[in-house]
């Protein structure tokens, strides 16, 4: 799909991932529509908003990415629980209904719908690629439902892709600032054994390979947005060290976790080893294919110079 003269709609453009979709866009010549619930100005990437709606309009729009889905890296209450499924899978089925409103002529040629690496739960060792089938528990039920959502688009004859995305690593995201704290001070380390596998993505790699599912008329159905290299997560531990220069031999026990995070520490231990066949045999080609790559793009863009370890009183 050529991006002269056509509109990409993105909801959730106003989001960590959205911010950067949206600049890469409108640098490859797309007019770029952003649905937001909030009023906001048009600029350099967006140039035009929509209201957010029960039945959002989606007039005019040549493809469409959703990217909504409150955080999940936090304590899963109830509550939060009810907000995390109604900002996916709710959020789906509203764009569903928003695309019956218009005939199969004026609906856009694509969707792909934000999901996760979570969709195969704990793995272990085993290498994930989009035909595995899912695995169990919260997390994994979760994906599943919202991917699951998104096949009532594909039935309006949409082409469809489920983009399984892991841990998107970026210099404005606050996870990697988050991430990089205990580091700057000497205090990182791996969590749990370190065995886990930890699937990530560096955001312009990201970004990227979604217009290369838009455009790549013969991609459908899951797609894990993963770079070609997972990490063991003491690895990642030690790269992540070695590139602030700063010493990382702490260790965080699962036992401790689950206070700290609740049931989210499922999470953060549970092993992916997902890699990226579809887009990789699609000819896409990553700019940050390595960890190492990443780290150095990232913390050089972050870090001006490594923070003092505290003094013990």
């Amino acid at each position: 799909m050529s991006a002269q003269s056509v509109t990409l709609g993105i909801v959730g453009a106003s989001g960590l991932v959205g911010r950067e979709l949206s600049k890469q866009a409108a640098e490859s010549g797309w007019n770029v529509c952003g649905f937001s619930r909030k009023p906001r100005t048009p600029d350099d990437r967006v140039s035009e908003w929509r209201q957010w709606s029960d039945l959002p309009d989606f007039t005019g729009i040549s493809a469409l990415v959703n990217l909504a889905g409150d955080p999940i890296n936090q304590k899963w209450t109830n509550r939060k629980k009810r907000q995390f499924w109604e900002s996916r899978i709710g959020v789906t089925i509203g764009i569903a209904r928003g695309l019956t409103q218009l005939t199969r002529v004026e609906r856009p040629l694509v969707l792909v719908n934000a999901s996760a690496v979570g969709v195969y739960g704990d793995r272990g060792d085993e290498i994930l690629e989009e035909d595995s089938p899912p695995g169990t528990g919260y997390l994994a039920d979760l994906c599943r439902d919202w991917e699951t959502s998104a096949d009532t688009v594909a039935a309006q004859g949409i082409r469809v892709m489920k983009w399984r995305t892991g841990m998107v690593l970026s210099k404005d995201g606050e996870a990697f600032k988050t991430m990089l704290r205990p580091f700057k001070m000497g205090l990182g380390g791996k969590l749990g054994s370190g065995k886990q596998w930890v699937p990530w993505i560096h955001i312009e790699d990201l970004a990227a390979s979604m217009l290369h599912g838009i455009g790549h008329g013969a991609l459908t159905g899951p797609i894990n947005g993963t770079a070609p290299e997972p990490e063991r997560n003491a690895d990642f531990t030690r790269k992540l060290a070695k590139a602030l220069d700063r010493p990382a031999f702490l260790s965080i026990p699962k036992f401790a976790l689950k206070p700290i995070l609740g049931d989210f520490a499922s999470v953060v231990l549970s092993s992916q080893r997902a890699v990226p066949r579809v887009l990789l045999d699609s000819g896409f080609r990553f700019r940050y294919p390595t960890l190492d790559i990443a780290l150095d793009d990232l913390v050089k863009s972050n870090v001006s110079k490594p923070e003092a370890a505290p003094q013990a009183l």
